[in-house]
This record gives structure tokens, sequence and C-alpha cells, in this order.
């Protein structure tokens, strides 16, 4: 088979996982394979931008710390208020004495032997410069290396050392300068706040929760010490936020997933927890806290079901955390399990504390419910003890708009009236998420002409200059709209390197135009995109709005997978036409180098929407269904590339979710104009829509600030 578009073969990461040969890469084509797909090899990290405030405003204090190799953590002195914003730069080397040859701020290079070293920060290499703001028991330390720019969640205090344990030191000296900038309190989290009493928190809410969850055949086990308030997205991203990772929910993924990590070198912190009962149904999430080496045998972990009731209209979420210290015989059927600390109190007040540290948590309480539970045994036969109270946190309201209506409903006005695409199509209900799509009516408003387009693509769009993201889409808002359209091809570089050169671009744009951006980001385009918002104060100005399709805002799971391999191979095709290093591009995917953006910059930058994809094993083109089998055994909401919370802007307003793969959702890979073709999908539409209903929200946002005033 003859293919126009030879980078489809390097695209599908899931067939170099299970057929490890490019030769059969070929004999797979059918049609394409999402440009998303990226591997990072685990040996090396993301050098982060270089802080542009240094350059846009002036730090209102600084100062010069000396990090000895000796040491492992060094308290600054500097107390940061919420909201405030830290530039680190970091100069000098280190030198162990089983390492080959010196390393920088950014760290060693990870191995295998990092698998048994306890670090502070696990997802860097040994000898990296990391920082940590609060508690030194509950902080959550990040990643600084050479630079980096963070902005204080909360009050705390600011600490910096160098990733490596007390008994394993190196030879040498860092030298950190740290500038200090001005509290932006749009920025700034929430100052956890301790009341007596909530609203709907009584005794009487006690009587709908059972006191202890359950094994399988009812056997009462750990006791329920903690309940959230805030809706799912809230309580997944304080979780996150604070350092947790979700557990795999079954042994089908553990074994997926450990795989992964075992391949790409990384400590498998996810080992799965056993499935208890509540409200009569195994848990809803697991979520855990521990270091690589004594991941088996020590590790704070939780569970958490969702009420099937409210408390004062907000979404409850109900939990029992224990902590692992090891194991002992379980008294059921005499195998090993875990054993579990018998205070558990202890656990309960490092889930306040961790969670209360990342500013989305609003006020704390404690209840002691009527005849408290203060000692028993667990399933397994474990005793435990507590002072029986339950701790309760309420996260903020949620900032996150729902406007799927918005978008379904300009999306089947445009398919119906104006047709962009040309062609025939289904009902437009089949290229939605939602079956009950509303009806087109009649009648569309003029586009709005006041702002000007820019489009970022994702990974590989340098390979394939003749198939641009939305390239139909481009020339019809152009030709029937007179809207001003920009495509800026991207190199496969890092997603800090991409940003520096939209964010440029940006700058230069509105020096000759003063109309502002709405930005367009597909797949690696968002991550490219975001690190150009958050590092740029100028660019950010230029912007009116962004719009993320299908973008890898998380990174993806895939990006994880055989990164020796991908690379190998990536080198044996060698695309000439390519601009940049793979390699690069393929470090910005992964999910941890995207959580630590996401931990560093919670907030997006400027008014910001998001259109995810969810696709079923009809709606995947063949050369992803293996990336969509494998992801699908984590979530079943993905696109084949990346799952579907992985997609969505923190705090944007969500625009829907379309029904279709990663690839279909912005590339036209000469599908055959079959109803049944994967690729056949009405991205023209979809492209409109989605721009209608943000300037629409730019336009009723800006009359109701207007109206204030």
């Amino acid at each position: 088979m003859t293919c126009r578009h030879p980078l489809r073969h390097l695209f599908s990461l899931s067939a170099l996982f299970w057929t490890l040969s490019p030769l059969s890469l070929s004999a797979q084509y059918s049609p394409g394979a999402a440009p998303s797909s990226a591997v990072q090899p685990a040996t090396q990290q993301p050098s982060s931008p270089a802080p542009s405030t240094s350059s846009s405003e002036k730090a209102i204090t600084t100062r010069t710390i000396t990090l000895e190799g000796s040491k492992v953590w060094v308290d600054t002195g500097v107390t940061l208020a919420p909201g405030q914003r830290v530039a680190f730069h970091s100069e000098g080397k280190l030198r162990y004495s089983d390492a080959k040859n010196e390393n920088g701020p950014e760290g060693l290079a990870r191995g295998f032997r990092d698998l048994i070293r306890i670090l502070p920060y696990n997802d860097a290499g040994r000898g990296a410069v990391i920082g940590r703001i609060g508690d030194a028991d509950f902080a959550q330390p990040f990643l600084i290396g050479a630079e980096k720019e963070v902005t204080a969640p909360v009050a705390g205090k600011l600490s910096i050392g160098i990733n490596q344990s007390s008994n394993d030191t190196g030879d040498g000296s860092y030298t950190v300068k740290i500038e200090l900038h001005a509290p932006d309190k749009t920025l700034s989290g929430e100052v956890a706040k301790a009341v007596p009493s909530m609203p709907g928190i009584d005794n009487s809410l006690f009587t709908k929760i059972p006191r202890r969850i359950s094994d399988k055949d009812g056997n009462p086990g750990d006791m329920v010490n903690f309940l959230i308030l805030g809706d799912e997205d809230q309580m997944k991203r304080v979780f996150t936020t604070a350092g947790w990772v979700k557990v795999d929910a079954d042994v089908k993924a553990t074994v997926l997933a450990g795989a992964i990590a075992s391949f790409s070198k990384e400590a498998y912190l996810t080992m799965p927890m056993s499935q208890l009962y509540l409200f009569g149904r195994p848990q809803d999430y697991g979520w855990a806290h521990a270091e690589p080496i004594t991941v088996v045998a020590s590790r704070n972990h939780l569970r958490v079901w969702k009420a099937p009731f409210t408390v004062d209209g907000r979404m409850l979420w109900v939990g029992a955390a224990t902590h692992d210290i090891g194991f002992e015989r379980d008294q059921r059927n005499n195998s090993v399990t875990h054993k579990i600390d018998p205070d558990i109190d202890k656990e309960r007040d490092y889930v306040e504390k961790t969670l209360s540290s990342t500013g989305l948590v609003t006020e704390i309480t404690h209840f002691t419910p009527s005849n408290p539970l203060k000692e028993a045994k667990t399933a397994t036969g474990g005793s435990f003890h507590s002072d029986g109270q339950v701790l309760v946190l309420k996260l903020g309201k949620s900032t996150q708009k729902d406007m799927t209506a918005n978008f379904n409903s300009a999306f089947c006005n445009l398919l119906a009236n104006e047709n962009p695409d040309g062609g025939s199509w289904k009902n437009c209900a089949a290229y939605l998420g939602k079956p009950d799509a509303p009806s087109a009516a009649l009648g569309l408003p003029p586009l709005a002409t006041s702002y000007r387009l820019l489009v970022i693509p994702g990974i590989f769009s340098s390979c394939q200059e003749n198939t641009k993201a939305f390239q139909q889409a481009q020339e019809h808002l152009r030709d029937k709209h007179e809207m001003s359209v920009e495509f800026l091809q991207m190199p496969n570089e890092s997603s800090p390197s991409n940003g520096r050169l939209i964010a440029d671009y940006l700058r230069k744009g509105v020096q000759s135009d003063s109309r502002k951006y709405i930005v367009v980001s597909y797949s690696k385009g968002t991550p490219d995109v975001q690190e150009a918002l958050a590092a740029d104060a100028a660019a950010r100005s230029a912007v009116a709005a962004h719009i993320s399709v299908s973008g890898a805002v998380g990174g993806s799971p895939i990006a994880d997978t055989l990164p020796q391999l991908v690379d190998k191979y990536a080198a044996m095709l060698k695309f000439g036409t390519c601009q940049g290093d793979l390699s690069n591009a393929y470090k910005s995917l992964r999910q941890d180098v995207r959580q630590r953006f996401l931990n560093d910059h919670p907030d997006p930058a400027v008014p910001s929407f998001s259109l995810v994809a969810v696709s079923d094993r009809q709606s995947t083109s063949k050369m992803m269904l293996e990336s969509w089998r494998i992801l699908s055994a984590m979530d079943p909401n993905t696109d084949g590339q990346i799952l579907r919370d992985d997609a969505i802007l923190p705090g944007a307003a969500i625009l829907g979710t379309l029904h279709a793969d990663h690839l279909a959702v912005a590339l036209d890979y000469g599908s055959d104009a079959s109803a049944d073709d994967p690729n056949h999908f009405p991205r023209a539409a979809l492209l409109e829509a989605a721009i209608r209903v943000a300037a629409e929200s730019l336009a009723a946002e800006g009359s109701a600030a207007a109206a204030t005033h």
C-alpha cells in the first residue's frame, strides 16, 4: 500500500508496544494515527522555561542561596504569601562517587538504581535542585532544575534543596538566585478556615453513612474518617495537586500500568488496593502517597465513594484513610495482607494537611457522631483505634462552566444550515458525546471578526506540510466569514521551547494589528500554548481566549510506553522534513511532566475552553486500535491517545465531548467520505462552533463587566 502520510507509522506508539517491529507498522496502516502519541526517555528530565518576569517586571526582592552538596534541605528564610510568584535561577555542579560524570541543577539521568533510592522528589533525577512551600512533613516537593517559576497556592515557608538522601550526598554546590515578585491575588488559592460546624454535617447525615466500610462478604473493615464536599473534578484536582496518585482499579489495569512503569524505569506507586464496599459498591477512587522504595510495605492510602445524596446542595465524597506500615496475616484466609497503623487518626490528619496545603480547600471542621467508633478490627483482622472524629473538608465552588448545550446548538445549527464541510452528514447527534443533541435552529448570527484566529497544531505537524490541523476549516473561515486566520507551524521540540516561539509570535502579532487572538490548540499544541501563556505576560495580553481541542493537558499514558524503542525506531525512520528533535517533544507529553506544570500553574492564564473527544471501537481508526485498547483498560473515556480527564484545561469552560478519535477531530487523512470511515468528521463545523461559543462568552462577560462599572 502506498501511503500519502508515512508518518502515520510512527504515530501509532501502541503498535510499537504490541509488535516491537517497524515493518509491522506499515502492514497495519489505516488510515492514520494520532500525532500526539509521544514517548519520553525516562532517563531525562525536561528543562523549565526561563521565567519571563525578570524581563517583564522587576522583582521586589532578590536573594542568593548556596546549596552545599552535603545537605538535603535549606530554609531560605522566606515566607511566601498566597499568590506570590517566585523565579529561580540555578547554577553549579555536583559529583557523586558512583557517577561517571558530574551533573548540574537538572540532576543525573534516572536509571534502574533510582528504584532503590528514597529521594525527596521521585520524578526527578538524583542531584536535581528542588523546592517546597510549607510544612516539611506535608509540603509537596517540586522540581526547580536550572530555571523555574512557581506561584504559591497558600502562605508557607520556602525551602530549597538537593534531590538526594542524607546518606548519599554529592561533592560540590549550587548557587540559586531567588526572585520574589508581588503577590497576584487573582492566582492565589483559598486559605482553609477551621470552622466549628458546616450546614448539613450533623447526626442525621450519619444515619445515612455507614460508620465502616466492608469487604465483599460484608465483614466490617476500615472506619469512615473523612468527608469531602465538592464536585468530581474538584475532588480529583485536590488530590493530584497534593501529590496523591490514583491507584489502579483492577488487575488488568495493574498489569498494563506495571509493564509501562517497568519499561520506563519509573517506580510503580499505584499498586492495587483491594476492593472494599460502601453504599453497596466498590470504591469509586483509590489514592496513594508513598516513597518509591517502601511502596510495597508502606504507603498512605485511602478510598473514596460518591454518596448517593448531596449535602447542602454539594456533592459528597465519603472516605476511609489508613497508613500501610508492613505486612500481616489475613485472618480470613491466612494469606499475606498489608498491616495498617492502628492509630488511624494520624492518617486522617495527614489527609487534612496535604489537601489543605493546595489552596483548594476553603473550610475544615471535625465532627464527632453520636456513639463514635473508637476501637475495632479491619476486615483482615487487624486492630485500630480512634478518637471517633470525622474530618470534613469543603472545596471551593467550581468555576468550571459547562457550555455543552451552547456548543451542541451551534454545531448542529452549522451542520444543518451552513454545512461548512460540504457533502452529506449524519444527524449531528452522531458526532457528539451526548445523543440528545438539540435540533438545529434556523439562522446564524454573523461570526465576530473583532478577533483573529491562531491555530497551533500538535506533534509531527512540521513533518506533514500537506496536512494541517483544521485545514479546510481555516479556509472556510477566511472565505465565508472573512476572518483573519493564522497558522503557526510547530517544530518537534519541548513545550517550553515551543512556548517561547508562540509567545514571540503573539507579541509581534499585536504590534501590527491591535485585535486580540483566539488561540485554538490541538493535541500537543495545547501544552505548548499553556507554557507560552504562563511564562510571558505580554503574550497573555495578546490573547482573548484559548480553545483546546483534544489537548494533551495532562499528558498521555501512551507517552510513558517503551521510550527507548520509540526513540530507536524514530531514528530508523529518519523523516528528513521534520523540524526539531522528537525526543525533546516526547518529554513534554509525559504525565508527570504535565502534572508538574499544572501544579505550578493551576489556573488558566486567559479565558479558556476545552473540547474533548471520546471514541469507541467503531469510531477509532485501525492504526489507533491498540492504543485505544491500552487506554480503555485504564478508562473507557479516551480518544485513543488521551484520556478524557487529561484533555480538560483546569478552570476552563467545557464545550462538550465529540464522538470521534484523536485524529478525526482535527486532521484530514484523505478519508473516503464514507459515513463509516472514522476519519470522516465535520471539522469545519466543529471549529466554527467552538469559535462562535467562545466569542459569545467573551461578549457576555464584557457586557457584564461593563454593567458593574
